[in-house]
C-alpha cells in the first residue's frame, strides 16, 4: 500500500471510525484516552461545569419558579387583607402597626413586581437577577413586619425568599455563549 507524500509515516491510516480531522493540528482525546480540554473561548465545550455551578444554575431556575409563585401568593395574600379584614386576626398593639387594607396594597404591590421579576429570572433577563435579590429582600422585611397576621406562612415566605437570595447570588451566569 503506498503512502501518501503529505502524510508523515507516523500517522495511523485513517480506517473509517472515529473523529474526522478538523483542520488543526490538536487531537480531540488526549493520549490517555480522555477529552482533551479546550482553551476557554475556544469555541468548543470546554471543561464541564462544576457541582456548585450545576447547583447554582438549577437552583435560579427553581428561584424564578418560587419567585413567580411567591408573588402570586403575595396578590392574594394582599388581596384577602384589603377585601375583608376578617380573614386576618385583629393585632392590639403591634410596633409596626399599619392598619390591615395598608398592608393589603403593599402586599399586592410587592406581589406583582415579584411576580414579573420570577418571569425575567426565568427567561434570564440581565436586569433580573439583582432586582430578585432586591425584591426578595423586600419581601423578608415585609414578611416579618406581618408576621402576627400570618406568623407561620410568614416564616415559610422568609426561608423561601433566604432561598431565592442564595440562589441569585452565587450564580455565575455563562457569557460565552450569550
Amino acid at each position: 500500500m503506498s503512502q501518501d507524500a503529505s502524510q508523515p509515516s507516523d500517522t495511523p491510516q485513517d480506517t473509517g471510525t472515529g473523529a474526522q480531522p478538523s483542520g488543526d493540528d490538536t487531537p480531540p482525546w488526549s493520549e490517555s484516552g480522555q477529552r482533551a480540554r479546550q482553551a476557554p473561548g475556544a469555541g468548543g465545550p470546554g471543561a464541564p461545569p462544576s457541582r456548585k455551578s450545576a447547583w447554582a444554575a438549577g437552583g435560579v431556575t427553581f428561584a424564578g419558579v418560587l419567585m413567580g409563585m411567591n408573588g402570586i401568593l403575595h396578590i392574594l395574600q394582599g388581596i384577602a387583607a384589603i377585601a375583608k379584614d376578617d380573614v386576618y386576626a385583629r393585632v392590639g398593639d403591634y410596633t409596626y402597626r399599619i392598619n390591615l387594607t395598608g398592608w393589603g396594597w403593599i402586599l399586592v404591590m410587592l406581589g406583582a413586581v415579584t411576580a414579573v421579576t420570577g418571569w425575567g429570572i426565568l427567561t434570564r433577563e440581565a436586569w433580573a437577577r439583582l432586582t430578585g435579590i432586591l425584591i426578595a429582600a423586600l419581601s423578608i422585611i415585609f414578611q416579618f413586619m406581618f408576621l402576627p397576621y400570618a406568623p407561620l406562612w410568614g416564616l415559610i415566605v422568609i426561608a423561601v425568599d433566604l432561598f431565592v437570595i442564595w440562589a441569585l447570588s452565587v450564580y455565575k451566569p455563562d457569557t460565552a455563549h450569550a
